[in-house]
């Protein structure tokens, strides 16, 4: 079994600590700036900068992955801009917000797969707009197009994606129908380019409470992330989400480490993925 943890850390120094005190194995980040520790001799970082592309923008973070164990060995799919990168070389859209690797267990027998990070990075609207409004799913839907290049067969791909999307799952901001569809056409993608969305839904989460009013009544949702007024016990948003190839899906489980006490240093949460 193979124990990876998706985590958004917020450019935070402490979750390195939490995670190196873990008995996980690979760790998918998302905001990760670089360590201000020593790394145990076992813990391998890939080697991309630590910097998300974005012209102005002071972005000195990334999407990254993480070997924690001896468990597993990993080799990182190096990432080339796409306007750099070769015909049959691993173009990103925006370095930083996808990285990739494949994870073979050391165990005798046990399956390599291809792990990737995803970070939803937040846009801004285009003047001719007239409006103020930030958005993510355009980033989402680049890293999609860029995930592809890494499915060449409809269904023998190993695959678990996971990350912080900063999209919304089954609805959209205090009931905006327009919202949920873009954030709708996320799922539907993913799905159809053979990578459907297995979780963190509940049971395998704390569920909100007092239960918000912008959530549907039969949503599985559970609170990954809290905003500035909020704490761990009053979060009401999933950002963080986790996609695998549909035959994986009998092998993966997925969880939310939401509870207020487990909940972590970052305002996301730790999201729990076996692979068995």
């Amino acid at each position: 079994m193979v124990k990876i943890i998706s985590w958004n850390i917020a450019g935070r120094h402490t979750p390195w600590h939490t995670l190196l005190a873990m008995d996980a194995d690979v760790a998918l980040l998302q905001e990760a700036a670089p360590p201000a520790l020593k790394l145990p001799a076992r813990v391998e970082i890939d080697p991309s900068p630590w910097h998300t592309a974005g012209a102005g923008l002071n972005r000195p973070w990334k999407a990254a992955i993480v070997k924690l164990s001896d468990r597993v060995q990993v080799e990182w799919t190096e990432a080339e801009s796409i306007t750099d990168a070769e015909w049959d070389e691993f173009a990103v859209s925006r370095p930083g917000t996808l990285a990739a690797a494949t994870v073979t267990p050391s165990e005798s027998g046990g399956e390599p797969f291809v792990v990737a990070s995803m970070y939803g990075a937040w846009e801004h609207l285009h003047r001719s707009a007239g409006s103020r409004w930030i958005f993510a799913d355009g980033s989402v839907h680049r890293i999609i197009s860029d995930l592809s290049r890494l499915i060449g067969h409809a269904t023998c791909h190993r695959i678990v994606a996971a990350g912080d999307l900063n999209v919304l799952y089954g609805y959209g901001e205090h009931g905006d129908a327009y919202a949920a569809a873009r954030y709708a056409t996320v799922f539907d993608r993913m799905e159809r380019i053979g990578l459907p969305f297995v979780g963190p839904q509940h049971p395998h989460g704390r569920q909100a409470e007092p239960w918000p009013g912008e959530l549907p009544a039969d949503s599985r949702n559970v609170p990954t992330y809290h905003h500035g007024r909020q704490n761990p016990a009053t979060a009401t948003r999933q950002l963080d989400f986790v996609f695998a190839s549909g035959n994986m899906i009998e092998s993966v489980q997925v969880a939310a480490r939401n509870d207020p006490d487990e909940w972590g240093p970052s305002d996301h949460c730790r999201i729990a993925i076996t692979v068995s």
